[in-house]
């Protein structure tokens, strides 16, 4: 039993209440965030769309995502956390009610575009709030554990999702809508603003708007590194499909292969931080990313379902590894006046990679063949030896802006309040 506990006190315990309604809001989101995964079929089945114009109108969510991301980092900065993810739940229930009910294409497409902006606006808001109110050695934990929490809701999304589609789509909009509502509720009653507003001379004012983010150096190195990773991970929903196709495997094995990364994920998190948490962050990383390396390059040698299984046990530890040190690190380089811009081009590295997986993954997989697969283990390999040699020069980055924040001019002019300029 003691083991137990201290197991249990390593895991979860320390972590203070704002962020344990944080993680609860995020859990009710996810797990209720399951309309758009069946866009395209109700487009086809229902409105009796194309599948190019289902294509086309799915894209305009994507694009809408991509814009909510940037908006919502600057809304987290200059209008608060609590705000930005007060309004754009709020927001996004109301839409998905009106998509419930739209009847035109063209209104869908329209909905669905923003729907896309307010369902990426929290993003970074959520991050950074996380990041204000976890002290940094806590951050690992804390981030484990939103990771784990992501992946529940994810899971319990597809299967609601595949119930409700089968009884109603009208259900599914509205049960969506209502679980973005009860997240806006949790956010209402029990979230306060953790954007603390300090004054600053025109001497330690830092850039306006995302100019500091996307000039930083050391920053915007490990965003790429962070984008490779994110390109190969894409390849599960993307390409591998293809692969099994190929191969003879039904869509019945994909779905298995899917649904076996998804439980090791559930089960095994928790288990992350004790396994971590005396390494250096880059090194864990250029861990994390080998195995993901390795994973992928094995499906070139795959043509069976347990050949594919045994690879999915492979990348899915990697990314279970390299989920904490990437959120820590992400939030490490982040300048406490710009943490919510910054989280924002750091997420832009996910619909960047939804996008560019399949657009050249399709092309290499049809000319170069299995061979596709030891052209990513290359890729994820040189991210490897880009972890190693930029880790050490991101430690001096990170201590060197501790250091500077401690001395910088930082007396609140105020309350922790919802205004502030836009």
């Amino acid at each position: 039993m003691g083991g137990v506990r201290r197991w249990l006190h390593d895991t979860v315990g320390g972590l203070p209440a704002t962020y344990w309604y944080l993680w609860s809001g995020l859990l009710v989101n996810r797990v209720g965030a399951f309309a758009m995964l069946f866009l395209s079929l109700y487009l086809t089945e229902v409105r009796g769309a194309s599948k190019a114009l289902a294509g086309v109108v799915v894209g305009a969510y994507g694009i809408g995502g991509a814009a909510g991301v940037l908006l919502g980092g600057v809304l987290a900065d200059n209008w608060g956390r609590r705000a930005t993810l007060l309004w754009s739940h709020l927001t996004a229930a109301a839409l998905m009610v009106l998509m419930a009910f739209a009847g035109h294409l063209a209104a869908i497409a329209v909905l669905a575009a923003l729907i896309g902006v307010v369902h990426s606006m929290p993003g970074p808001a959520f991050v950074a709030a996380i990041v204000d109110v976890v002290p940094p050695e806590k951050r690992s934990r804390a981030f484990n554990l939103q990771f784990w929490a992501f992946n529940l809701g994810m899971a319990g999304a597809s299967f609601l999702a595949g119930l409700l589609a089968q009884a109603s789509y009208l259900a599914l909009f509205l049960v969506d809508a209502g679980a973005t509502l009860a997240t806006a509720l949790i956010i209402a009653a029990r979230v306060p603003e953790t954007l603390v507003r300090r004054s600053r001379t025109p001497d330690t004012r830092p850039p306006s708007g995302l100019r500091a983010a996307l000039t930083d150096r050391t920053f915007l190195a490990f965003v790429g590194l962070t984008f490779v990773l994110a390109v190969l991970t894409a390849q599960t929903s993307t390409i591998m499909p293809l692969a099994m196709r190929a191969d003879g495997l039904s869509s019945a094995a994909y779905g298995t292969v899917v649904a076996f990364g998804g439980a090791l994920i559930v089960v095994g998190q928790l288990f992350v931080p004790r396994l971590i948490d005396r390494h250096r962050k880059h090194v864990v990383l250029a861990v994390s990313t080998g195995l993901l390396a390795v994973g992928f390059g094995a499906l070139a040698f795959a043509d069976a379902l347990p050949a594919y299984l045994a690879a999915a046990l492979i990348w899915t530890v990697g990314s279970m590894l390299a989920a904490p040190p990437n959120a820590e690190i992400n939030a490490e380089l982040s300048p406490t006046a710009l943490r919510g811009r910054y989280q924002a081009v750091f997420y832009l590295t996910f619909p960047a990679a939804a996008f560019l997986a399949p657009a050249l993954g399709g092309v290499s997989l049809q000319h170069l063949g299995d061979r596709h697969w030891i052209v990513s283990a290359g890729v994820g390999l040189a991210a490897v030896i880009g972890h190693l040699v930029a880790g050490p020069r991101r430690e001096r980055r990170v201590a060197a802006l501790r250091a500077a924040e401690r001395t910088a001019p930082d007396a609140v002019t105020g309350e922790r309040t919802l205004t502030g300029a836009a």
